[in-house]
């Protein structure tokens, strides 16, 4: 009866700390390639929960950065799959103490929000995000894309850097997402743009 107790309360604990553990991490909950003005475009959506250390570090100054990582490949029956595009997007996660608001930048664009809330949501959508190398994909051919978004720990100061290697509060990532696709349209061809992220502004 007593083993039989603390079995269950076991898998209690376990459930619980599952429970907790989902609700901390980075999903992907859609991704999709589609045509957009100047070429073939990268459209996904993310679930983000921060950590409380992430979070009481964004309030105290720190910066933290987030990257996005895309990838197109063919498949080929006689050899490896061959890569057509690689790209990566890096998002910056700020708070200013003196305005008393956060900001997401993308290169030089930024935005500022009111609350973490507001800039999470919008770091959790990424729009129009243009593949490089997009006139090289042809119309009715079948590709795979390959999606993650990670907190990138090599942007942090040092000292955190060394605290990443042994703690679990620094890991940050979503499971590489891969779909296969067929393209639909033809695009015409792309003007070099650097990507961007929906509702930035400069």
């Amino acid at each position: 009866m007593l083993k039989r107790f603390k079995r269950i309360l076991l898998l209690l604990v376990l459930s619980a700390y599952s429970l907790v553990a989902a609700g901390e991490g980075i999903d992907i909950r859609r991704a999709s390639v589609d045509v957009g003005d100047e070429g073939y475009v990268v459209n996904a959506d993310f679930n983000i929960e921060l950590r409380s250390r992430q979070e009481d570090a964004i309030n105290h100054g720190l910066s933290l950065y987030f990257l996005v990582e895309f990838e197109v490949t063919r498949s080929r029956w006689y050899w490896l799959d061959e890569k057509l595009a690689s790209q990566q997007l890096r998002l910056r996660l700020t708070y200013q103490p003196l305005t008393r608001q956060y900001r997401l930048s993308s290169g030089a664009l930024h935005q500022n929000f009111s609350s973490m809330e507001e800039m999470l949501r919008t770091l959790s959508r990424v729009r129009s995000w243009l593949i490089p190398g997009s006139p090289d994909l042809r119309t009715g051919e079948s590709y795979m894309g390959a999606l993650r978004m990670r907190l990138d720990l090599s942007q942090l100061p040092k000292p955190f850097q060394v605290d990443a290697l042994t703690s679990r509060d620094w890991t940050l990532s979503s499971d590489w997402k891969r779909w296969p696709f067929t393209l639909s349209a033809p695009v015409q061809e792309s003007v070099g743009r650097p990507p961007a992220q929906e509702g930035l502004a400069k």
